[in-house]
């Protein structure tokens, strides 16, 4: 699905899709990410070695929580979806895919899978009688592997 080309694509045309089976997108996103994956490195040196150096063996992978900003817009779904995690409804568990599309959204230039998603935090606000900015709700997931296509 990638689709390469010499010119980087911007970063303001993205849908979320959170796999719950829904027809389309029922809320776009302000922001989201970053998404981040990161492979530990364990070092290893046996005392008899020949080099003085150490080996490299690949460890644990790591991913770290991302995070998805909106409007608020009275749509629930985000917190019963909260709800059944923390109820421990193993169908919670959900893959969450990130598209990039290209200008003219006609495409989608790259797919991000965030696999066995869920949610571990909700904001809400803050609010302010003085204030002319739109009220914000924030989510943040935690997945277990991600996959690009």
């Amino acid at each position: 699905m990638a689709v390469l080309r010499e010119r980087p694509y911007c970063r303001f045309n993205f849908l979320v899709d959170f796999g719950a089976g829904s027809d389309g997108v029922s809320a776009g996103f302000q922001e989201v990410g970053p998404i981040e994956a990161e492979i530990g490195v364990t070092e290893y040196r046996n005392g008899n070695s020949k080099e003085n150096s150490v080996v490299k063996i690949t460890g644990l992978n790591k991913f770290t929580n991302v995070t998805l900003k909106r409007g608020v817009i009275g749509d629930l779904n985000l917190y019963q979806w909260l709800d059944q995690v923390r109820n421990g409804d193993q169908a919670a568990l959900r893959t969450v895919t990130i598209q990039l599309q290209n200008e003219d959204h006609t495409a989608v230039v790259q797919a991000w899978k965030l696999l066995r998603a869920r949610i571990v935090k909700f904001t809400s606000g803050p609010f302010n009688a003085q204030s002319n900015d739109v009220a914000i709700e924030e989510i943040v997931l935690a997945y277990e592997r991600l996959e690009l296509e």
